[in-house]
Order: C-alpha cells, then structure tokens, then sequence
C-alpha cells in the first residue's frame, strides 16, 4: 500500500480510505469528557470493566480484554494459543500475515502456514490439507485463524456453516480457533446473524471499535475467563497496560451500542460504488463480492498506476487507499454520507473518462 501523505487534510475531503478514518460522534466525545476512570491496571477502571463485560455478554463468551488495537488483540490470542516453533494457518491474504509485522514471529516464535484462496474464505478441506502430519521432525501446527470479514478480498464474509465445521474438526484435532473479526459487526449486519452466533464455536475473537464504530481508539479480545486472564498478563508484558483509560472506554460502549446498527447503510453505499464504478471501461470491479463496505478495483486497460490514479483523485477532492500498482480499495462509513457517495461516484467517473479520453 502506498504510503499516506502527512499533514492535516481538507475538511471537504469525501475520505475513503479506510473506515478507521471516522471522527467520534458528539455523544462519544461528551461521555470520554465525563468518563468515571481508574488505574485499569489494577482493575479499577470502571467503565473499562464495563465495556468488558457488555463485549463478552454480546458475544456469548465468558470474559473480555480491552487493548489498544487490534493487531496487539491479535498477537495475544496467537501468544495464549501456541508455542514456539509451531505453525499458525493464516489465509494468504490475511492481516495478521499482511500487515501486522511478522509479529508472530517476533513476538512468539511461530510461522505461518498460508493457503491462497479466490475469496478469502477458508473451508476445512483446505485446513485440513495444511495441517502438519504429527511428526517429531515437522513443525507441528498451533492454530486456525479465520479473518471475517476479510480485508484484502473485498470485505467478504464467512457463512455461518464454514465458521461451525471449521471449529467442530479443528478442535476435534485439537486445534484451537482465533477469529481476526475486526469488523466482525460487518458480517453481522451482512448475515442478519448476531455476532454471538457467528463466533459461537471459535475459542478467541478480536474485534475493534475503531473500524466503522466511529470510537477513536481500541479494540477487544474475547474469550473463556481462563484464556483471557493469560491474554491480561502478555497484553502487559507488551506494554499494553493502560491507566485511566476509560476515557477510551466510554467511547467503545456507545460504539457497541449505537453505532452497529446502522452498518447496514454503509454497505448500501459500497454497492453502489461498486455498479456504477464497474461501468467503467478498463476498471474491473466484482461487484457480487461486495457483500459489505469493501470495494476493491482493479485497473485493467490502462497506462496509469493505482496510486497516479490515488493522486489525480485526491486534486478533485476523493481519497482513496492505492494497495498495488494495479489496485484500488474504497471503504464506506459513518462520515460519508449518501450525497457525498454520489458526488465521489461523480468525480471518480469524471477523471476517469478524461483520462481515457487522453
């Protein structure tokens, strides 16, 4: 992905970058002012003991964890699950493989097994077929990871009997399951499922608050008490031991109970994006993929690079994330409303006719 340029951005900028590019909503930024807060390390944060608990009575689990982002929720969950030396089944395309820094080798010890997919989405079978046979001299597998829904193919999203035969084998193999659900509320709203029934089976999810939830910062781990304790003590040991943040807190509660309901609407938004941008000549956009607020393009029939095209974009006023020469991702949200994606449907067609015109 081309690096983001710095510097403060035009308040008129239509950002469709990412949707971790929302601004707190007035609620959030009024409860953060008043936010009752303590020393989270030693428990006594309140409204950080409440977003815990309010996570995992949504989730069906027993306990939660509160951490910074997502990729150190992540991390954790891969640190409690394995042991030096093993392997972690990650789907090729998948952040904790992609973006995420080789920490799972920093930090644990351990490497991951990829399998390509066409759609992100992993089936047993080819689980199955990655898992090391039980040998002294091969590496032995640790963990599954399941990303839903999957960032880098557009936003797809698990069907719920993938997710339950995946579990039910894996943990008959004795195999545990971590589900990266970063915007796990995503393929909620997609399935019209709750998340406690999509993460039923899996023994750890992470999810954040950051993305499409409007909260500023944070994200949260879930799983059973046992597993969480662990996750407590490496989440400290990382250096992600927080003091009075139920500042923060404040804000992840009203994400998780104001602003997941209305994630149908952005998704509303991505598929016209997607119909009307696949209109475009020499612009390939598979349009039954999106499923969600992903929308992934990719240039086809011409000279210019994803990241000239980023350019030519950001001069009229539409940002968009630039991930390859040849690729192009727009992310619906909360702060960019229906007009404003029909003004960037309008821009978008504008400077990509004139350059096709050249």
């Amino acid at each position: 992905m081309a690096p983001y340029p710095r510097g403060n951005l035009e308040l008129n900028m239509i950002d469709l970058r990412s949707d971790t590019v929302t601004k707190p909503t007035p609620e959030m930024r009024q409860a953060m002012a008043e936010a009752e807060v303590g020393d989270d390390v030693y428990l006594e944060d309140p409204t950080v003991n409440r977003l815990e608990a309010r996570a995992a009575e949504l989730f069906g689990h027993e306990a939660a964890l509160f951490v910074p982002t997502g990729t150190m929720g992540n991390q954790i969950a891969i640190k409690c699950h394995t042991h030096a030396g093993q392997e972690v089944i990650v789907e090729s395309e998948g952040h904790i493989y992609s973006f995420e820094m080789a920490a799972m080798a920093a930090i644990s010890g351990v490497m991951p097994r990829l399998i390509p997919t066409e759609d992100g989405i992993l089936h047993w079978r080819l689980v199955r077929a990655a898992v090391q046979p039980k040998t002294y001299y091969r590496a032995q597998t640790g963990l599954v990871t399941l990303e839903n829904t999957h960032n880098m193919a557009g936003g797809t999203v698990y069907p719920l009997e993938v997710i339950d035969e995946i579990c039910e084998k894996a943990h008959a193999a004795g195999l545990p399951v971590h589900m990266d659900g970063a915007r796990i509320f995503n393929a909620a709203a997609a399935l019209r499922r709750t998340v406690a029934e999509i993460t039923r089976h899996v023994d750890s999810v992470m999810f954040c608050l950051s993305k499409g939830l409007c909260a500023p910062v944070g994200s949260l781990l879930v799983g059973k008490r046992n597993f969480i304790e662990q996750a407590r003590i490496v989440r400290k040991r990382l250096g992600g031991g927080m003091r009075q943040v139920g500042v923060l807190a404040a804000a992840g509660l009203i994400a998780l109970e104001k602003m997941t309901g209305r994630l149908v609407e952005d998704h509303e938004n991505a598929k016209i994006l997607a119909l009307k941008l696949a209109e475009l000549p020499g612009l390939a956009v598979p349009t039954e993929k999106v499923q969600t607020n992903i929308v992934m393009c990719r240039l086809t029939r011409t000279a210019w690079s994803a990241t000239e095209l980023a350019g030519a974009l950001k001069e009229r006023g539409v940002l968009v994330g630039a991930l390859s020469e040849d690729r192009v991702r727009l992310v619906t949200h909360h702060d960019v409303n229906d007009e404003q994606i029909q003004l960037a449907v309008e821009i978008i067609q504008s400077v990509w006719r004139e350059r096709w015109a050249e």
